[in-house]
C-alpha cells in the first residue's frame, strides 16, 4: 500500500498526522499473508515530498518528529548525509542503551502476556541510572558516567531481565529460522564501498526498494545478532533461533554498559558502525546501526544544497518484509499459535504498532469443531 500526495506546503499537516505515517502489522500465522500491513512513510515518494526544497536544521528537525521512536539514529544518519557534524558518537551508545531499556522493560512483558511482570519491570527501573526520558541530551562527560553506573546497576540487579529471558527460553528456543544477515557493511572498507553503492543504486533508481527492499537476490534481517562486529560468515545460513535475537538485544546493552569510553574526537565505534558515503550526482548514503539494526538515509541534494529526494531504509522494512525470516517462521505455525507469533514480534522488534490477529472459528482445529 502506498501514499503519495502530500505537497510541501503542507508538510506541516503530515507531520501532525504521525499516526497516520506510522503505519501498523498484524501478524497472522498459518494464513497465506502472515504479515498484513505497512508503513506509509517509507512508501516511495511521501519522505521526499514532506522534505523537498529543505536544508540541513529543517530536514533534521523534520526527520526527528516523524520518527519519533528512533530520532537520535535518524538525525544522526542525516548529519552524515549532508556531510554535517553528528552527534558525538557517546551520545549513540546512550541513546542505544536507553532503546534496549525499553523494549526489555516495556514490550516484554506485554508480549509475553505476562502483566504481573509489568508492575517488576518498573519498580526495576526506578532505580536505573539511566532516565528513559531525559529532559535535555547529557555532556559527553555525563554519558560515560551514566553508562558507567549502569554497568555497576546491571551487574547489581539483573533479576527482571533474567526473568524474561527465562520465559523467552521455554517460547523462544524451539522457534528457528535461518539466519539471513544483512551484511552491506563489511571490515574490508573496498567491498563495504562497493556495497554501499550497489544498495545507494538500488535505492535510487527503484521507488519501492525501501518499502519492500532484498538484498543479492533474496530477504534480509537485521539486529544486534548482525552488527558489522559479530562478522557472520557469509556463505553460513544457520539456524537462529528467537530466543537468540532477543538475548542479542540483552548482551548488546551489556555490551554498551561495560565497553571503555572513547576519545571525545573520535569518529569510529567498535560498537556501533555508522558513517556516510558520497554516490556522485549529489548523492548520499549514510548508515548508522541502531538498537532495532542498520538505518540507512540515501538523500540526492539539488545544486543549492536543498532535498531533491530523500529516502529512509528502517530495519522494519526488512525484518518484516511479507518473504523475510519472520514470514518464514510464521507461516510454519497454526494460527492457534498466537505465543508463538508474540515471541517471533518480540524477537524482530517493529519500531511500529504490531498485533497478532486472534484466530476465529474457521481457523480452530477439526478434532475441536466436531466436538462444538
Amino acid at each position: 500500500m502506498s501514499q503519495t500526495g502530500v505537497s510541501t506546503s503542507n508538510a506541516s499537516s503530515a507531520v501532525n498526522g504521525l499516526a497516520a505515517l506510522a503505519g501498523h502489522f498484524v501478524l497472522q500465522p498459518g494464513q497465506r499473508a502472515v504479515i498484513v500491513g505497512t508503513r506509509p512513510i517509507a512508501a516511495a515518494g511521501l519522505l521526499s515530498q514532506l522534505l523537498k526544497g529543505q536544508r540541513f536544521a529543517a530536514t533534521q528537525a523534520r526527520l526527528g518528529h516523524v520518527f519519533t521512536l528512533c530520532a537520535h539514529a535518524h538525525q544522526r544518519a542525516c548529519a552524515l548525509a549532508f556531510a554535517a557534524t553528528p552527534q558525538p558518537l557517546a551520545l549513540l551508545r546512550w541513546e542505544t542503551a536507553r532503546d534496549h531499556l525499553r523494549t526489555i522493560a516495556l514490550e516484554w512483558p506485554e508480549r509475553l502476556g505476562e502483566p504481573a511482570l509489568q508492575s517488576q519491570a518498573m519498580n526495576w527501573l526506578r532505580s536505573c541510572p539511566l532516565p528513559l526520558a531525559a529532559a535535555q541530551q547529557p555532556s559527553v562527560n555525563a554519558v560515560w558516567k551514566g553508562l558507567a553506573a549502569l554497568r555497576d546497576w546491571l551487574a547489581q540487579d539483573a533479576s527482571f531481565p533474567a526473568q524474561c529471558l527465562a520465559l523467552w527460553t521455554a517460547r523462544g528456543k524451539g522457534l528457528s529460522t535461518p539466519l539471513r544477515p544483512l551484511d552491506v557493511l563489511n571490515a574490508d572498507a573496498a567491498i563495504q564501498q562497493q556495497q554501499l553503492r550497489e544498495l545507494g543504486e538500488a535505492i535510487a533508481t527503484h521507488p519501492d526498494f525501501t518499502h519492500s527492499p532484498q538484498w543479492q537476490g533474496g530477504c534480509a534481517e537485521t539486529g544486534p545478532w548482525t552488527r558489522l562486529r559479530h562478522a557472520h560468515p557469509a556463505v553460513a545460513t544457520p539456524e537462529f533461533s528467537a530466543w537468540a535475537r532477543l538475548e542479542a538485544r540483552w548482551q548488546e546493552l551489556l555490551d554498551i554498559a561495560s565497553s571503555p569510553a572513547l576519545a571525545d574526537d573520535a569518529t569510529h565505534d567498535p560498537l556501533l558502525s555508522s558513517g556516510a558515503l558520497a554516490l556522485g550526482d549529489g548523492q548520499t548514503i549514510a548508515w548508522c546501526e541502531m538498537a532495532r539494526g542498520l538505518l540507512v538515509h540515501w538523500v540526492q541534494l539539488d545544486d543549492s544544497g536543498a532535498v531533491a529526494q530523500y529516502r529512509v531504509l528502517a530495519p522494519t522494512e526488512w525484518n518484516f518484509h511479507p518473504q523475510g525470516a519472520l514470514a518464514l517462521a510464521l507461516a510454519a505455525h497454526a494460527p492457534q499459535d498466537v505465543h508463538a507469533a508474540h515471541t517471533l514480534a518480540a524477537a524482530f522488534d517493529p519500531c511500529v504498532a504490531c498485533s497478532v490477529a486472534q484466530p476465529t472459528a474457521k481457523d480452530a482445529p477439526q478434532e475441536k469443531a466436531s466436538h462444538a
